[in-house]
């Protein structure tokens, strides 16, 4: 037997064959034939303006605030600065992403080794041609489909496209696809297929569309928006000319120069509409949500990616590079005597097992062995059969004084002692394809080492070579996978939050069952995915009765997570290979491994740039935190809304002046939500995601701008009535009787009370105090003191809504109770 060839260097003379010449490269790259292909791995910078500039709410406030500058009412305009600072966040943060989404792009591109004029050369992976010859070697990547031409004991690693953890073997006339790995052996591989045609090139195609987060809190703040913007034009269009009315007409505001005033009130009721800081405390939360998870080495590709995974009740995983560290370690050794022989173990097997690890030909689960079993190098082989996929086994020969003189075979059990009473002795070799099977079904991976004191002779390597006779089993080896040490803890964790835990692999189901049990799932039996129905209805039925499927194709993980979405569960799915993008596209989130493909982490939502999984109950705490307290702070701004709209229908019916300036509603929403609303969203909240946010938030917000709404209106009633108060007097009484009451509302979400929620309470109500008292601000917002009439009035109407709005209160909390029994993170 002879060794595997020597591996060829970038320069070096070929053996045989010379490749392509100067001129066909050339050629070929005229035509198109190059493997250069666009690598379009996250959003421009023209499509992240857009989504985040060009919006309807972006369109209804820009218009208010330039039609305020046009009348000379900048100190009006102050509400424009919310809708710029939404912009700019959500514009930074996703620029930020796609920047550092790209470097990791250019980062994991390799260069290519190909026979060109008769050497090989180290080329540009765009660079390639059709008909090019790879030549490839033990850790090269295939840059480009290919067809095998020749080859030495060539195994790849396919489990970025399909995967399949173990490796496959290649020989002649086998394809090869671009982004597998070469694991072991060498050989050569002309081009069939560059660029877009490539394998790879295939499969993401269809994860290039571009589709956003399906986010339940903007899901709501847009159905909000739609909702306002169906009923702002007829509600200002009554305000306004109510606002007219008011000032004697038409024809009188005109031409008296009062219409101003009015379409200043009007616009000022229009933005008090708009739920303005609801948007941007959203914007707020999810960029600081995502600035926390940077921190733990998580990217966030988009903003509504933090909520998301609080959602979740189904994750989908991988086991290769999710469960698993995806590569090999020795397990054990396992004793079986000299079966059929009646001989003893010769004392060399372990010199014999040292050399199998250390030979640079061995396939990546005989390198396993290299840590454990020492090679001693005293003496080379006198003979080596290099292991072959089609062969499944190899061998080598030691002469004597050789501590591992004979021949020793390491090989698959099955494919040694096939010939069963020829190899081993009748019902003992059948025990040892027994044990090997048992072990095989607890999803470890069985070799055999097999022993004869003859000496191999010597022969051609590329010939029928055939197992030596009279061998007899050594003894049975085991293998594993590499579990992640986190993954245990991780998953635990998602089962006591209530999330089912759904494992989808290539590998085979018995296997990935062995592994999932190891992590501590209780998983029962598996499932072969090559049997999965294609009728839906059953598909369901399937997926709601096993956890763990193997044998998955990149197109069932898609339809999986379909079906999953169809029955309403809401599904994260996490992967690392090209064969996940497909179905990380569609998933509610999308989650890469730092060690996925550059398409897959493009699609993804969230990125864990250091492979961590334990990172994923972090993520989970941090969307929960911003459901909860974007929940909590949304009744204030949904609050303001209710009222907003009420006054501006009953004050517009009435004919009655609006009783603020646009400038008085900033500052008592700066004090009652804006303000406080920043601190309450930041806040930590452990409290479960429960659906039904935006009904829990209307259910008090409400009522609330209802109560606001009767006692601002009892205050102008009571002012109109009595006669005899200035404008500003009036306008100042309802700013008074607003912000009390507004304040009782801030009180009330901010249950169940700590100090640092009563702080912020209390200093809220300093800040109205300083607001009523310093000139310097009265001047600025027009407020002038009431009468004590007035005064009392306006306290009265306050403290009768402040004891409605508790009621209020007080029944919501009973109907929603509020639900902390969230358990801390295992990432945490």
């Amino acid at each position: 037997m002879s060794a595997a060839a020597v591996p060829y260097p970038a320069g070096a003379d070929a053996p045989a064959g010379s490749g392509l010449s100067a001129a066909e490269v050339r050629e070929r790259t005229l035509a198109g034939l190059a493997n250069g292909a666009p690598e379009e791995s996250s959003r421009s910078l023209w499509l992240i303006l857009r989504s985040n500039v060009l919006t309807l709410f972006n369109g209804i406030v820009g218009g208010c605030f330039l039609l305020l500058l046009l009348l000379g009412q900048w100190k009006d305009a102050l509400f424009g600065f919310a809708a710029l600072s939404n912009a700019v966040i959500g514009v930074v943060q996703e620029y930020r992403a796609k920047r550092l989404l790209d470097k990791l792009a250019v980062l994991d591109a390799p260069r290519a080794r190909v026979l060109r004029d008769g050497r090989v050369q180290d080329v540009a992976v765009a660079d390639v041609v059709m008909d090019d010859v790879c030549v490839l070697q033990a850790g090269d990547q295939v840059v480009a489909d290919g067809i095998v031409i020749d080859d030495d004991g060539l195994e790849m690693d396919e489990s970025v496209l399909t995967g399949e953890s173990d490796p496959v073997g290649k020989d002649r006339g086998s394809s090869v696809l671009s982004g597998s790995t070469v694991t072991a052996g060498q050989g050569r591989a002309r081009v069939v297929a560059v660029g877009a045609g490539s394998y790879a090139s295939r499969l993401t195609a269809e994860a290039k569309r571009f589709s956003l987060v399906n986010s339940e809190i903007r899901n709501a703040i847009q159905r909000v928006l739609r909702w306002i913007t169906w009923a702002l034009f007829p509600v200002v269009a009554i305000l306004t000319n109510g606002q007219m009315q008011a000032k004697g007409g038409w024809d009188a505001a005109i031409r008296t120069g009062a219409w101003e005033e009015a379409l200043v009130g009007a616009v000022g009721a229009a933005i008090a509409m708009i739920p303005l800081g609801l948007v941007l405390m959203t914007s707020v939360a999810f960029a600081v949500g995502g600035a926390r998870l940077a921190r733990l080495n998580v990217l966030v590709q988009e903003l509504a990616a933090v909520e998301g995974l609080a959602r979740v009740d189904v994750l989908c995983i991988d086991k290769t590079g999710t469960l698993t560290e995806g590569r090999v370690v020795f397990d054990d050794v396992h004793d079986t005597g000299l079966h059929g022989t009646g001989q003893e173990l010769p004392t060399g097997w372990r010199e014999a097992l040292g050399w199998f690890g250390a030979d640079p030909h061995a396939n990546a689960t005989a390198r396993c062995l290299a840590p454990t079993f020492a090679a001693d190098g005293s003496a080379a082989p006198a003979a080596v059969v290099p292991f072959s996929s089609a062969r499944k086994w190899s061998a080598a020969s030691f002469e004597r004084p050789h501590a591992a003189a004979g021949t020793w075979v390491l090989g698959a059990p099955e494919m040694v002692f096939a010939g069963g009473d020829q190899r081993g002795g009748g019902a003992s070799t059948e025990d040892l394809l027994v044990q090997s099977r048992r072990l095989a079904s607890q999803g470890l991976r069985t070799l055999v080492l097999a022993y004869t004191p003859d000496v191999l002779p010597d022969a051609d390597p590329d010939d029928d070579v055939q197992l030596p006779a009279g061998l007899a089993a050594a003894t049975l080896l085991t293998f594993r996978e590499k579990v992640r040490p986190d993954a245990a803890q991780t998953l635990a964790y998602f089962r006591q939050q209530g999330v089912d835990v759904k494992i989808l692999s290539g590998d085979d189901h018995r296997t990935v069952t062995a592994v999932a049990r190891e992590v501590g799932l209780d998983v029962g039996s598996g499932y072969d995915a090559r049997h999965l129905p294609s009728d839906p209805l059953l598909l369901e039925e399937t997926l709601n009765s096993f956890s763990v499927f193997g044998r998955v194709t990149p197109a069932q993980k898609k339809e999986m997570v379909l079906s999953l979405q169809g029955t309403g569960h809401t599904v994260a799915m996490t992967g690392d290979g090209v064969n996940d993008a497909l179905a990380l596209k569609e998933a509610d989130i999308g989650i890469a491994m730092d060690t996925a493909a550059p398409a897959t982490k493009a699609v993804a939502r969230l990125v864990l740039l250091d492979g961590r999984f334990d990172r994923l109950p972090a993520v989970l705490a941090e969307g929960r935190q911003v459901i909860a307290n974007i929940e909590r702070v949304s009744v204030l701004f949904l609050s303001k809304t209710t009222y907003a709209v009420c006054l501006s229908v009953d004050f517009g019916a009435l004919t009655w002046s609006y009783p603020f300036l646009p400038r008085q509603l900033s500052a008592t929403d700066g004090l009652t939500i804006g303000i406080p609303a920043f601190f309450l969203a930041l806040m930590a909240n452990t409290r479960r995601y429960r659906p039904g946010f935006l009904r829990r938030s209307l259910s008090l917000a409400i009522p609330a701008g209802v109560i606001v709404t009767t006692a601002v209106l009892a205050v102008q009633a009571y002012s109109m009535a009595v006669g005899g108060f200035s404008p500003g007097a009036s306008r100042t009484a309802s700013v008074l009787t607003l912000s009390l009451v507004a304040l009782t509302v801030l009180a009330a979400v901010s249950r169940p009370v700590t100090r640092l929620r009563l702080a912020v309470v209390a200093a809220m109500c300093a800040g109205l105090i300083v607001l009523m008292t310093v000139p310097l601000l009265t001047d600025f917002f027009m407020l002038e003191w009431p009468p004590p009439e007035l005064l009392a009035a306006s306290l009265a109407a306050a403290a009768a809504a402040i004891l409605a709005v508790l009621v209020a209160g007080r029944l919501h909390a009973r109907r929603y109770p509020i639900d902390q029994s969230g358990l801390t993170p295992a990432g945490k």
